[in-house]
């Protein structure tokens, strides 16, 4: 709701000003440049704040004996009033040292004053200067709101300079640019503001002159003007003005008009007269008129022109975005209550959506009745049969803007039908809640008993092919829809096929464990994936596999009629067969764990057994799996046995499901959820291979834990790569 606020916020300030923002985003680029020619002038004085008026006004007295006033301009160029010894008018810009004359002030720039008089006011006088405050305040809302837009998408304002995944959209440029020229327009607003409430008199910055008391002025002792203190205390980097007396009788006095105060100082004696400070609203108006201008420094000048130049940018880059947005709106062929394909798509920039319709297009391709939406629009679906989500996570685990009702639209709403869902999330592992928003939705679907996973949640890291391909392949693995021809940016891998050849084949009851060697073009890791063509044709079936010994396990259930489990349990010794390693980066083997905990049931254990292999730090890993009987688990038990007695593996406990206690490998885990919890805790891993049914009981038991005992919700440890999950 508050990212919905300061984006409908900043988008209706940006509208509703840009033509007066067009105009002052030239006219203050153009009149940055004015400070800038005007510094690279020859008559610029050096060391200001190093020469006093003490040694200066002695000399430059001697020089021109009739000085009537010196002024400080720009904080660099000293200007003397007079006149000389033929009583001729005097104005010079000079070296107050040693008083030589550097040149004489020529006439103001008339198309600077001509641009000055449009940036102030329109060349509509008082009713201008109205129109050009109001646009000045309304950049400072945009500003303000612009910077409170990144701070939530950097996760805090700890994170406003932290890095941000480029993915050469207008919104990371966008993004990137107000970054770097936000805070600088802030400061370019609120000064403008601020200068023209001064000018329209809403704010009165009135000085309060000077209060000279004649009757104590005292003309002893008489001191030479090097011999004044507090000439000796003020250098021309503090100046402003200094009026020097008109004659020498005791009551004309040298008035200075410093950067916070007026002094008049006794022409003779040196004493100060009077003194009077600026009040906080002539500070404030002085110090945003230094600010708005850039007349003090060369590089704040080119700063502010710079600063100026990007309101160009963020008009044209903020109408872009939001003409995106707009056009991303879906356009269903098929009305939602006759689909039986839902896609709901959640999505903060638009590339999230742009995938979500190459899918859409697709299946409408494939003549499916397909229905694509956002995820704020989820409602009852009466002939649904797959909910297909994909969604990206905005600020720390939050929502999308379209999707920030989803969690409780699908709590109050349930779904008539059972349907299969699958979720994929989108997002960049550079930030912490890695989509975390995608994990809460498949937590949340898991938990509901109409809702039965298709796959397993999966996720793309700043948007990468290979993670894209992966999805596509398991989902196509499920729905028989081919994506050949998926007409999105990504384009699918070369599937070379290898020759593998098999050393053994074995099992018992319904699960079978395969050996197989050769290959491996790329180096295969534990928890990559095997996918074989049983039939020849294009129907693959994909296996997480194990490596022990550069040799590949699989463990596989064995289904009736089954094609892809059928083909591997009719192989036998030296039987040679095609297929390819796909890799699996987000189930390796975590190098960084303190503590491994692996969950599976008898078809997931396979990469679960090369991941204690490569176990040689020997840290603690822990095993719980699940079969049915203890024949099934007994081709793994001398192996496991022996990776106990080697310190690789430190606890092993297994689950029969039709023999002794008839437990699930889900009972054992609640038994141990203090040490789950405190895993979690201390930075450890879980890992849960194998079915999805099973996956779903582990995640019902995980979220309790994770909530009773650490205050954290499951999906903040699946975010942070702390829960990986590869299941079927």
């Amino acid at each position: 709701m508050t990212n919905t606020f300061w984006r409908y916020s900043h988008l209706a300030l940006a509208v509703s000003s840009f033509l007066f923002l067009i105009l002052a985003s030239i006219t203050g680029t153009i009149l940055s440049l004015e400070p800038v020619i005007e510094k690279v002038k020859p008559y610029a004085a050096d060391n200001l704040d190093e020469i006093n008026l003490a040694e200066s006004i002695p000399a430059l007295q001697k020089k021109y004996p009739d000085i009537t006033k010196i002024s400080v301009e720009n904080g660099q160029f000293v200007l003397i009033e007079g006149t000389d010894e033929n009583d001729n008018a005097l104005k010079a810009y000079i070296n107050p040292k040693s008083g030589k004359m550097l040149g004489k002030p020529g006439n103001k720039n008339e198309f600077f004053q001509w641009v000055t008089t449009l940036h102030r006011s329109l060349f509509l006088h008082e009713l201008g200067r109205v129109f050009i405050g109001v646009t000045a305040f309304l950049m400072m809302l945009i500003a303000i709101s612009g910077i409170m837009l990144i701070i939530k998408r950097q996760r805090g304002i700890k994170r406003f300079l932290a890095k941000i995944p480029n993915d050469k959209s207008t919104q990371y440029y966008h993004t990137v640019v107000g970054r770097l020229s936000l805070i600088f327009l802030l400061l370019i607003a609120a000064s403008g503001t601020l200068l023209s409430l001064n000018t329209l008199g809403i704010i009165k910055s009135l000085k309060i002159g000077l209060d000279v008391d004649f009757d104590k002025i005292k003309s002893v002792p008489e001191k030479n003007i090097k011999d004044f203190e507090v000439f000796k205390n003020i250098h021309y980097s503090d100046i402003k003005t200094i009026e020097f007396p008109f004659s020498e009788d005791v009551e004309d006095y040298f008035i200075l008009t410093l950067n916070d105060r007026e002094i008049a100082v006794n022409q003779i004696t040196g004493a100060i007269l009077a003194e009077s400070k600026y009040p906080f609203s002539v500070l404030v108006a002085d110090m945003s008129m230094k600010i708005h201008t850039g007349r003090v420094s060369v590089i704040w000048a080119l700063i502010l022109g710079i600063s100026s130049l990007s309101i160009l940018f963020f008009i044209y880059s903020g109408f872009a975005i939001t003409l995106k947005r707009i056009s991303k709106r879906s356009k269903n062929k098929h009305h939602k209550d006759d689909c039986t394909f839902i896609l709901l798509v959640g999505s903060e920039n638009g590339s999230t959506h742009r995938y979500a319709a190459s899918v859409h297009k697709l299946l409408l391709k494939l003549g499916k009745k397909a229905y694509l939406t956002s995820m704020n629009n989820y409602s009852v679906f009466p002939n649904a049969e797959q909910l297909l989500i994909f969604t990206s996570t905005y600020g720390e685990g939050e929502a999308p803007e379209n999707a920030n009702k989803f969690i409780s639209l699908v709590e109050s709403t349930p779904q008539k039908e059972s349907l299969n869902y699958s979720v994929l999330g989108f997002g960049s592992k550079f930030y912490p809640d890695f989509c975390q928003f995608a994990f809460n939705v498949h937590n949340l679907l898991s938990a509901k008993s109409w809702a039965q996973p298709l796959i397993d949640i999966h996720t793309v890291n700043d948007r990468s092919p290979q993670d894209l391909i992966l999805w596509q392949e398991s989902w196509s693995l499920k729905t028989d829809i081919p994506f050949s021809r998926f007409s999105s940016s990504v384009d699918d891998e070369q599937k070379a096929l290898s020759a593998f050849t098999v050393k053994s084949n074995q099992g018992s009851g319904d699960t079978i464990l395969v050996n197989i060697k050769g290959g491996l073009r790329t180096k295969a890791k534990s928890g990559d994936l095997l996918s074989i063509y049983p039939a020849n044709d294009h129907r693959e079936r994909l296996y997480s596999i194990g490596v022990v010994d550069k040799t590949i396990q699989l463990s596989v259930k064995l289904h009736d009629n089954g094609l892809g489990s059928g083909f591997l349990n009719q192989l036998k010794a030296n039987d040679k067969f095609q297929a390819r390693i796909v890799k699996n980066e987000h189930f390796n083997l975590p190098a960084k764990a303190s503590k491994v905990i692996m969950i599976s049931n008898g078809t997931g254990i396979a990469p679960f057994l090369g991941m204690i292999d490569e176990n040689k730090s020997k840290k603690p890993f822990h095993l719980y799996c699940g079969f049915k009987k203890s024949s099934s688990f007994e081709p793994f038990t001398e192996y496991l046995n022996t990776k106990l007695n080697q310190s690789k593996l430190t606890n092993l406990n297994v689950a029969y499901s039709r023999e002794g206690k008839k437990q699930y490998v889900s009972h054992l885990i609640e038994l141990d959820s203090e040490l789950i919890a405190e895993a979690l805790l201390n930075k450890a891993v879980i890992m849960i291979c194998g079915s999805l049914s099973m996956q779903k009981d582990i995640l019902l038991i995980l979220d309790k834990i994770c909530l009773k005992k650490t205050d954290k919700p499951l999906s903040f440890y699946q975010s942070r790569n702390q829960i990986l999950m590869d299941c079927y």
